[in-house]
């Protein structure tokens, strides 16, 4: 019985104890004075057992035959069963069904037909399992690095990126602000890290291309390992990149982002902050110590694996965005729309046909290096865009005088400007009359065209 019929049950019994009466329970059962009436005298001919619905434990009446069943199961068996990873499943089987073998069946019959007897289970996808992993024992030996992007201002001002660091023995926090998730925004806020603590032995991080990314193809030609510019500025201060496969596996600083998203967006909100400067300065003045007093905690071992801060010569060096380029003939290297025109020591001797070293800093400072020494250069005007020439308009010759020689007029203005070497002309022999036919003029244009020639060569001579 359903849970609707069992309720029915419960209040005619109270009915037919005379402790309710038959209208009120047609109330309690939301059901007309009549049908309760019908209940009633069911329940009182039958007991609980009438109440149950007339349709219970009969087949339907669009039920398939026992015949099409039994037929459709053993094609299951013989065709579309085996193992878990070769067996079809009841929507592919029952689209096989009807496209081989011309048996139309649903999917959600045939589903019921499968589990009844053990030819299909359902498959739960369960999530990767991943085990807990303990913290590192010894503060500055890894540091995790993520950044969140989050409305920090609310409707005050725009979304912004939070730059966090949090050390995995200790979770110790400190974070900027900033636009994107950029290379500088990661070098502001491991140059800040570094200036208090010192070098950090590792970093996890996630795999952007900011910090790693897959090899090309001619890097897996050459075996090379591929490499950042956030990557190696690591590897100049020997920092060690470690990039997470899953949020779950850097779950510390993801915690920490969440903790961040409320707490510090509120005091925000108290302080009228508004700009990612001032967000820095209050980071810096208040919020961070007051955050790692009161959820850091102490490393399990007391020795500091932070190496000491490199000077700011060191880390002007380290800091900076290296980039190889082509040295023209004309000694100029081209970085970024512009044109630097190095200017050479030796003025017989130039960097030609080789490759120099354009190192940018976060202020947009440039330099040139070739072969470990900087070069001096000058930042030529960039090449105007060719512009389209303005359409001619056609020539027009003036009509031409009744009278004129064409012939004559067309040698004169179609002269090319190196005349073709010809064959000279033959002369007709003396004595000899040259016969005329009737409609040709071939012999009035030669012998027109030879007598201007003959005639200017006499003027000449």
């Amino acid at each position: 019985m359903s849970t609707r019929e069992l309720r029915r049950a419960e209040v005619l019994a109270r009915v037919k104890s005379q402790t309710l009466r038959l209208v009120d329970a047609a109330k309690i059962l939301e059901v007309s004075y009549r049908q309760a009436k019908r209940l009633w005298g069911r329940y009182r001919e039958e007991g609980a057992k009438g109440l149950q619905h007339r349709s219970a434990g009969r087949g339907s009446n669009r039920a398939k035959p026992e015949k099409f069943r039994r037929k459709v199961l053993q094609l299951i068996r013989e065709k579309y069963s085996g193992t878990e990873q070769e067996r079809f499943g009841p929507t592919l089987a029952a689209e096989h069904l009807a496209e081989e073998d011309g048996l139309e069946v649903g999917e959600e019959t045939l589903r019921r037909w499968m589990l009844a007897e053990g030819l299909w289970s359902r498959m739960r996808r369960r999530k990767a399992h991943r085990k807990r992993r303990e913290r590192r024992e010894h503060f500055g030996d890894l540091v995790q690095m993520d950044g969140s992007f989050h409305a920090w201002f609310e409707e005050r001002g725009p979304r912004g990126c939070l730059m966090n660091m949090v050390d995995d023995a200790t979770g110790t926090t400190c974070a900027r602000l900033g636009e994107q998730e950029t290379i500088w925004a990661a070098v502001g806020v491991l140059r800040t890290w570094i200036a208090k603590y010192g070098v950090p032995r590792a970093l996890y991080t996630d795999w952007k291309n900011v910090y790693k990314r897959e090899p090309t193809e001619r890097e897996r030609l050459r075996g090379k390992a591929p490499t950042t510019q956030f990557g190696r500025m690591c590897e100049r201060l020997e920092i060690r990149i470690i990039a997470a496969s899953s949020p779950q596996a850097k779950g510390r600083v993801e915690r920490n982002n969440g903790v961040h998203q409320d707490r510090l967006v509120k005091k925000l909100r108290r302080q009228g902050i508004q700009s990612y400067e001032a967000t820095n300065e209050y980071l810096e003045a208040e919020y961070l110590a007051e955050h790692n007093q009161r959820f850091a905690r102490e490393a399990a071992r007391a020795e500091n694996y932070h190496v000491r801060a490199p000077s700011a010569a060191k880390q002007r060096e380290v800091f900076r965005l290296e980039t190889e380029r082509w040295i023209s003939n004309d000694w100029v290297v081209q970085y970024r729309g512009h044109f630097l025109q190095l200017k050479p020591q030796n003025k017989r001797y130039g960097p030609t046909q080789a490759k120099a070293l354009v190192c940018e800093w976060e202020d947009g400072a440039v330099e040139v290096h070739y072969r470990g020494e900087r070069m001096d250069y000058e930042d030529l005007v960039v090449r105007p865009r060719s512009e389209k020439a303005a359409p001619r308009e056609p020539r027009r010759e003036p009509a031409k005088p009744v009278g004129s020689r064409p012939v004559q007029e067309h040698y004169a203005l179609n002269a090319p400007h190196k005349p073709r070497r010809r064959a000279p002309l033959r002369r007709p022999p003396q004595g000899r009359q040259q016969i005329k036919r009737k409609g040709d003029t071939s012999n009035e244009v030669r012998k027109g065209t030879f007598l201007k020639r003959f005639d200017n060569r006499n003027n000449l001579t």
